[in-house]
């Protein structure tokens, strides 16, 4: 049967899907970390930690959808990268999902009993099961950049070669910190949002601040790292985008300052970094004269720029190998079949309207600001 929609357009549409999904997670999951790892330095008494915790209290759980389904649609639509990623990263994974299991039960057990010492534990609990995610991923898109220690063999079969501490060198351990200094600004202006006014949103704009300078200076060190360092990778032979998914037919080479090729054949590309850069100047602006919208409009800008920046410098690869670059996986080699491609787009053209919908009425129905005053009278609060 023929297919409305050809290979390589499909391809082109799930790698555009998988980089709104993954900006979708930055910007709603990304301020419940943001507000998670503030926790202990924004707020001092009970009363201004759960009122903290309320600002993300009543959608955290649906923000983490993003994250999960993102990781499906990396099964489904580029198996071998889901296969590779998910066992050679094994152990940075289970670091990731056991700070996110500490979370919600950080979040649940939080109040469950009035002694200091307990809660005081749980808010740590929230601090490292938001700044550990936060510095990981980060960790893991330098890794993605510099290339994974990976090959696969004839029967396509994987084998890495890599460790735990081998993830975490100078530029991932930049790229770990952006992360967290992106969210964390993102956070700080989601308190502007939803906060109440008072000490409390005081020391977030402040350390909103630090994290908006620290986003701009670790933003242009990496940039620097990758246009003069020695990661970089380039398709040096013919490229059937329409093809059968196999990377050992792509014929790949390490290219140092590689990443910047897109840029000079797609000028308009420069938005992204423009943006990720500008977007973080202007959630500073917002944080320095207490506009919520500005600081909030600007921190989600910024993680847009910066996220978009990494896929669009990297198209059309999507793991890379630093030992073989033979075996590296791209857009065009790493799909699943074309028939498969096209029956999950009919399933999230059907749905994701429906998500995102429900989402919208969730955050209309749940809004306002958190205050102290509501601790006393709502029970259904943290």
């Amino acid at each position: 049967m023929e297919l409305p929609l050809d290979y390589t357009t499909l391809r082109l549409i799930w790698w555009g899907l998988l980089g709104v999904l993954l900006i979708g997670f930055a910007l709603t999951d990304g301020f419940d970390m943001g507000v998670g790892a503030l926790l202990p330095f924004v707020a001092k008494t009970d009363e201004e930690r759960r009122m903290v915790i309320n600002t993300v209290g009543a959608t955290w759980e649906g923000n983490q959808v993003w994250f999960i389904v993102g990781g499906a649609a990396i099964f489904a639509a580029w198996p071998q990268v889901y296969a590779v990623s998910f066992s050679g990263f094994y152990l940075a994974m289970f670091l990731v999902l056991s700070a996110l299991i500490l979370r919600p039960v950080s979040f649940k057990y939080r109040s469950k009993r009035p002694e200091a010492r307990w809660r005081s534990m749980w808010d740590w609990g929230l601090f490292v099961g938001s700044f550990v995610p936060a510095l990981v991923f980060g960790v893991a898109v330098g890794n993605v950049l510099m290339g994974a220690p990976f090959r696969l063999d004839s029967d396509l079969r994987s084998f890495y070669e890599g460790s735990l501490l081998g993830l975490f060198t100078p530029f991932t351990l930049v790229c770990g910190l952006l992360s967290v200094s992106m969210l964390v600004l993102h956070g700080a202006a989601w308190l502007s949002v939803k906060g109440e006014e008072g000490v409390v949103l005081k020391r977030a704009r402040a350390i909103g601040t630090a994290a908006g300078l620290a986003s701009l200076v670790l933003f242009a060190v990496g940039g620097a790292m990758v246009a003069f360092g020695d990661m970089g990778f380039r398709i040096t032979g013919a490229v059937d985008t329409g093809g059968v998914s196999n990377p050992l037919r792509t014929a790949v080479e390490a290219a140092p300052g590689a990443w910047l090729d897109n840029y000079g054949r797609y000028p308009w590309m420069v938005i992204a970094p423009v943006l990720g850069f500008l977007g973080a100047a202007v959630g500073l602006l917002g944080m320095w004269r207490k506009s919520a919208a500005l600081a909030f409009g600007g921190s989600s800008a910024s993680a847009v720029g910066i996220i978009s920046t990494v896929g669009l410098s990297m198209f059309p690869f999507i793991l890379p190998s630093s030992i073989n670059a033979q075996s590296s996986l791209t857009v065009w080699n790493a799909s699943s079949s074309h028939t498969t491609l096209f029956i999950m787009l009919i399933v999230v053209a059907v749905f994701l309207p429906f998500v995102l919908f429900y989402t919208a009425w969730v955050y209309k129905v749940l809004w306002g600001r958190s205050s102290t005053a509501a601790l006393k009278t709502n029970p259904d609060l943290y």
